[in-house]
């Protein structure tokens, strides 16, 4: 079992920055996949980022590309998305998933591939 614990969501003004946090237990985070979702009123959640085990790689969905960055320290057990240039439609409940990935340095972007979420953090961006 792996407990993910987020913070950093708000009500900002387009424009404006953030950064989401995400905490995992576990004494095995090294070898977990992570990755943000994210899930807007009426809409299916989607990816948003996600990286592999070491970190070495990411990916963006194009919605967010040149605008987002999603990052990991594996010393602390945390994902980071940092956020830049929000605008009104980047208004969602964030979420954090995990998965492990054994031996292999890739990142996944199927909600289905995930096994553990977080409780999400709620992102509204004013114009």
């Amino acid at each position: 079992q792996v407990h993910l614990v987020e913070s950093g969501g708000g009500l900002v003004q387009a424009g404006d920055s953030l950064r989401f946090s995400c905490a995992a237990s576990g004494r095995a985070f090294s070898t977990y996949a992570m990755a943000w979702f994210r899930q807007a009123p009426g809409k299916e959640r989607e990816i948003v980022a996600a990286i592999s085990r070491s970190g070495g790689r990411t990916y963006d969905a194009d919605s967010v590309k040149g605008r987002f960055a999603i990052s990991r320290d594996n010393a602390k057990n945390t994902v980071y998305l940092q956020m830049n240039n929000l605008k009104p439609e980047d208004t969602a409940v964030y979420y954090c998933a995990v998965r492990s990935s054994g031996y292999n340095d890739q990142y996944y972007t199927n909600r289905g591939q995930y096994v553990y979420w977080g409780q999400g953090t709620q992102v509204t961006v004013s114009s």
